[in-house]
């Protein structure tokens, strides 16, 4: 058994220890805004925030999310309003396919609560996950709509 916060809700599963957590967000809790993309914790697809920092899920086992505060895409949205990030996505036309979006989102949210005023170098340092269709400078432009802001 599992005892998991994620997004200001308790959740107990019944899952192994080594499940990774984005398997237990997934399949257990119904949260599936987080993607999978590799299963190695390289692409970034399947990113949340675990104690504030950007973490790929797929590499982490629900045995180490314990007493964690977990963040998914669907916990930023508030009373029906879109966070800022989530909104600069929108007003900056960054998604194209999608895919790889909410984990792109949740590694910005990570970046902007840490450095409001990110350069690109910071950026490029804290977002590293991948987009197949290359919508790299759409983020970027993304992120700073919101540093500015």
């Amino acid at each position: 058994m599992a005892d998991l916060n994620i997004n200001g809700k308790k959740y107990k599963i019944d899952v192994d220890p080594e499940t990774p957590l984005l398997w237990a967000i997934r399949d257990h809790v119904g949260l599936t805004g987080t993607k999978y993309g590799c299963g190695v914790g390289q692409c970034g697809a399947c990113t949340v925030l675990f104690d504030g920092q950007a973490i790929r899920s797929c590499a982490i086992p629900v045995s180490a999310a314990a007493g964690r505060k977990i963040e998914t895409i669907e916990g930023l949205a508030k009373n029906g309003q879109l966070s800022k990030v989530q909104k600069a996505w929108v007003d900056n036309q960054v998604p194209q396919c999608g895919y790889c979006q909410s984990g792109m989102v949740m590694a910005t949210t990570a970046l902007l609560r840490n450095t409001p005023k990110p350069t690109d170098a910071q950026i490029d340092a804290a977002v590293t996950n991948i987009c197949r269709c290359g919508t790299f400078q759409q983020v970027r432009d993304a992120i700073h709509a919101v540093s500015k802001a």
